[in-house]
């Protein structure tokens, strides 16, 4: 801790051992408000951050990103081809052995 007889180097508004330097009023109630606006965004910051459907969003969008990016790749195509045919195949023979049946 510092003496009280010494000299403390002031930056800004701050002296060096943590008290606030004597300034104007009016230069204190612009520093108040400076740190009011920026606790505000913060504060708006933080909320976004955590806010339900702002996850939501941001989950659904990654999802669809990875998809995107998935689908891209031909195995992931030719593999959701083949699906895509056996679930067709499988339709048709479905169909076709009810038909047979009546």
């Amino acid at each position: 801790m510092a003496d009280r007889g010494a000299a403390v180097e002031v930056h800004g508004a701050v002296a060096v051992d943590g008290a606030v330097a004597k300034k104007d009023p009016e230069v204190l109630v612009a520093q108040i408000e400076r740190t009011r606006d920026d606790l505000a965004r913060t504060i708006d910051s933080l909320a976004e951050r955590v806010s339900p459907a702002n996850n939501l969003r941001l989950l659904r969008d990654t999802v669809r990103q990875r998809a995107g990016q998935q689908l891209a790749k031909p195995e992931v195509r030719i593999g959701a081809a083949a699906v895509g045919v056996a679930v067709v195949g499988f339709t048709i023979l479905r169909a076709w052995s009810r038909h047979r049946r009546s």
